[in-house]
C-alpha cells in the first residue's frame, strides 16, 4: 500500500446506500461508481452518526458525536475552534481543499430552536459558554453578493482551498453563484420556481429549472474539482480533496436531459405505509395528513405522498443521481490524465439518505428508519488490493480515525470514532454497535416537543429512544430488514429488549466527553 496517498473524497447529500448500481437498484444507472465499487470495497452496513446534514458532517469531519462537537442538529455552526482531522492532515504536509456543500455553518440567519421549548422567549438567557467572537456567515447567501470574499478564513475548519455550494438544486448560492454571474448576466432568469420550465410533474418538491447543465452547480463543482487536481498534479505536497454535490438532495430540480432521462412509470414503491403492521404513531399521524390533504408547513419537512408524487420524486432523484456519476466520471478521468490516479484514494459515501418511499415517505425526519439512517460507503486503494463487500458495522463518525490512521497521522484526544481500516484490508470484525444521535430544530407531526432521538444498530436490532416517551421501536434487522414490525410491546421480544437497553446504556457512557486533555497533565 502508498504511504502517504492523496486521498479524494466524493459525497453526495441526501442519498440512500442502496439507490445504486452496484447495490442493486433495477433502475438507476450509476456506472462510473459501479466502477469504483468493483475497483475497492464497498460497505453495505455502514450508517450515520446523525441523520441531518450538519450534524453527521461534523461527526466525520471531527470524528466526535454532535452532542460533543457542538454541531447537534441543523442550524448550530460547527464551532471554528474545533479541530477536525482536515487540520491534523494540513499540519503533516497535505495541501487540502473543500469543493461544493461544506455545511459547517447554517444557510440561513434562522435561530435554532432551544433544547427547552418551555423557556421564556422574552427573557435574556446567559448562555452555556462564551462568545468566541468569529463570525458564523460564511456559508449564507447575503455572503457572496459581493466581488470579493477578503475576509473568509485560511485555513476554514482546515481546508486551504475553499470553492462553496451553499443550498440546493438552482437556489445554491457561495462561490457558485458568484460564477453563475460570471457566466450569464441573465443569471437570475435561469433560476427560482418563477421562472421554472412548463412540466407534467405534481411532486410540490419538483420544479424543472431553466439552468442549462453546463451552469447547474453539479457541474461547477465537476470544474472546480477538475481545475484543482490540475493545479496539484505536479506538486511534491500529497493531497486531500473534499468534492462534495448538494444533489440528490429535494427540491428535485435534475437539469436538462436529465429531468428526462427516466420514467416514473419504470419505479416501484415497494414498501408503502401498509406494509408497517404496527407504525408508530408520528407516522399515522402523517398518513393523516396525507388523506387529509395537508401539505408539509414548511419544504424540509418530511411527508407522506401518493405512489404517482413518489414515483415521480424517483425519476427525478434518479437523474441528479446520475448527473453525478457523470460528473464523478470526468474527475476521476482528470486523475488519470495528470498521472495523479495510482497514487489516489477515492472515498465515496454520502452524509445521510432518504425515505424515497419507504412506508410512503419522501425526504428525511424523526423516523430512525434504514433508508435514512444507512449510506454508502466505497474505498478505494489506487494499487487494487482491497476489494470486494464487508457487511461490518461501521458509521460516520469513524472516518476521521481511518483516513488518519491510513495517512500515518495520529488522532488527536478524545476522538471518539474507531477506525475501520482493518475492516477494509483484512476484513476484520467491525464495531459492536452504531449509536446514532438524532435532534430535530423544529416540531413535527406526530410530535408536541422538538424530538430528540437515539437510535442503536447491532447486527440484529435496531432500538429506537424518543426524549420524554415511553414508546420506542425494536427491529430485528436480520428477519424484518425492511422494519415492519415494531417488537417493543410484544412478550417474546422483552428479553431481548432489555438487553438492547443495556447496551444503549454503555453507549451512551461511550459518547460522553473527554476533552480538552488539561495541559497540566503532561
Amino acid at each position: 500500500m502508498i504511504d502517504r496517498p492523496n486521498i479524494l473524497y466524493i459525497m453526495t447529500d441526501q442519498h440512500r446506500a442502496d439507490w445504486l448500481g452496484c447495490a442493486g437498484h433495477k433502475v438507476v444507472k450509476t456506472p462510473h461508481i459501479d466502477k469504483l465499487a468493483e475497483r475497492g470495497t464497498r460497505m453495505t452496513n455502514f450508517h450515520v452518526t446523525s441523520p441531518i446534514c450538519m450534524p453527521n458532517r461534523g461527526a466525520i469531519f471531527t470524528g466526535r458525536y454532535p452532542s460533543v462537537n457542538g454541531c447537534r442538529h441543523n442550524g448550530l455552526a460547527l464551532p471554528m475552534n474545533t479541530n477536525t482531522f482536515v487540520e491534523l492532515l494540513r499540519g503533516s504536509g497535505y495541501q487540502t481543499s473543500s469543493i461544493g456543500k461544506s455545511h459547517h455553518q447554517p444557510f440561513s440567519p434562522n435561530k435554532a430552536m432551544r433544547a427547552d421549548e418551555e423557556l421564556d422567549v422574552n427573557t435574556v438567557y446567559q448562555e452555556a459558554s462564551q462568545p468566541d467572537g468569529k463570525n458564523y456567515e460564511y456559508e449564507r447567501p447575503e455572503f457572496y453578493e459581493g466581488e470579493s470574499l477578503a475576509d473568509f478564513p485560511n485555513p476554514y475548519y482546515g481546508f486551504e482551498h475553499v470553492r462553496m455550494a451553499t443550498g440546493h438544486s438552482d437556489q445554491c448560492g457561495g462561490h457558485y453563484l458568484q460564477w453563475l454571474k460570471n457566466k450569464r448576466d441573465d443569471w437570475q432568469d435561469l433560476r427560482d420556481r418563477n421562472n421554472q420550465l412548463p412540466h407534467h410533474y405534481l411532486n410540490i418538491q419538483a420544479f424543472r429549472t431553466p439552468i442549462p447543465e453546463e451552469l447547474y452547480p453539479t457541474s461547477f463543482i465537476k470544474e472546480e474539482a477538475k481545475a484543482y487536481l490540475k493545479d496539484v498534479a505536479n506538486s511534491e505536497k500529497p493531497f486531500f480533496s473534499f468534492v462534495s454535490f448538494p444533489d440528490p438532495h429535494h427540491p428535485f430540480t435534475p437539469p436538462g436531459k436529465y429531468w428526462d432521462m427516466y420514467d416514473p412509470d419504470d419505479f416501484d414503491v415497494d414498501l408503502p405505509f401498509e406494509s408497517h403492521q404496527n407504525p408508530p404513531p408520528q407516522l399515522s399521524e402523517w398518513k393523516r395528513r396525507m388523506d387529509e390533504g395537508i401539505l408539509p408547513e414548511n419544504k424540509e419537512q418530511p411527508f407522506m405522498a401518493s405512489k404517482r408524487d413518489l414515483q415521480e420524486a424517483m425519476a427525478l432523484t434518479a437523474g441528479m443521481i446520475t448527473m453525478i456519476d457523470d460528473a464523478i466520471g470526468e474527475i476521476i478521468q482528470t486523475l488519470e490524465e495528470t498521472g495523479q490516479a495510482d497514487n489516489t484514494i477515492i472515498i465515496f459515501n454520502s452524509d445521510h439518505g432518504d425515505y424515497m418511499g419507504a412506508f410512503s415517505l419522501l425526504l428525511k425526519g424523526p423516523l430512525g428508519h434504514d433508508s435514512v439512517n444507512r449510506v454508502p460507503f466505497i474505498w478505494v486503494e489506487p494499487d487494487g488490493t482491497c476489494t470486494g463487500l464487508r457487511n461490518t458495522l461501521a458509521a460516520s463518525l469513524d472516518i476521521a480515525p481511518t483516513i488518519l490512521e491510513r495517512c500515518g497521522v495520529k488522532p488527536y484526544y478524545a476522538m471518539q470514532g474507531q477506525s475501520f481500516l482493518s475492516q477494509i484490508t483484512d476484513n476484520a470484525d467491525g464495531r459492536n454497535y452504531v449509536l446514532i444521535e438524532h435532534e430535530e430544530n423544529k416540531v413535527y407531526p406526530g410530535f408536541d416537543k422538538r424530538p430528540v432521538m437515539r437510535y442503536l444498530i447491532t447486527d440484529e436490532y435496531r432500538l429506537s429512544i424518543y426524549k420524554g416517551s415511553q414508546e420506542g421501536e425494536l427491529y430485528h434487522r436480520k428477519s424484518d430488514p425492511n422494519e415492519t414490525r415494531n417488537l417493543w410491546r410484544e412478550p417474546d421480544a422483552q428479553e431481548d429488549k432489555q438487553k438492547m437497553m443495556a447496551l444503549f446504556t454503555q453507549a451512551m457512557l461511550e459518547a460522553v466527553e473527554q476533552g480538552p486533555w488539561p495541559k497540566w497533565f503532561a
